[in-house]
């Protein structure tokens, strides 16, 4: 369960990349994945689509891809089926606010945890 305002973002496995089958049981969120395969010709680029337990959307991010979310509703509730196992030591993490990027989150100042605080830039991944 995350709460209103969190941003959670954006993460991903360097060396054991994961896709990831995502959709909200609760809530609502605006789910992110940007690009970051370098040899790849939409390197970069981001995509936002809303995720609700009412529109039942879901969403596939396939391996190599960042993934973050904000929570719009009062609190959200995300499933997630992933294709390989979640290694610690192997997390990555994109810069959520990264200029380069460009996201439009729909909020100014989300609630965000000390790790993704400390994403790091596009070109410096």
């Amino acid at each position: 369960r995350t709460l209103k305002n969190n941003l959670r973002g954006m993460h991903f496995q360097k060396n054991f990349p994961q896709g990831k089958l995502i959709y909200s049981v609760h809530g609502s969120v605006y789910d992110v994945i940007v690009d970051i395969r370098k040899e790849s010709s939409s390197f970069g680029k981001w995509i936002g689509v809303t995720l609700s337990s009412e529109n039942r959307k879901q969403i596939w991010i396939p391996p190599g891809l960042a993934h973050g979310f904000l929570v719009t509703s009062e609190y959200a509730d995300l499933v997630y089926k992933f294709t390989d196992y979640y290694h610690q030591e192997d997390e990555g993490c994109l810069l959520w606010n990264d200029p380069e990027v460009g996201i439009d989150w729909p909020v100014e100042n989300p609630i965000l945890s000390e790790r993704d605080k400390e994403g790091l830039l596009l070109n410096d991944l």
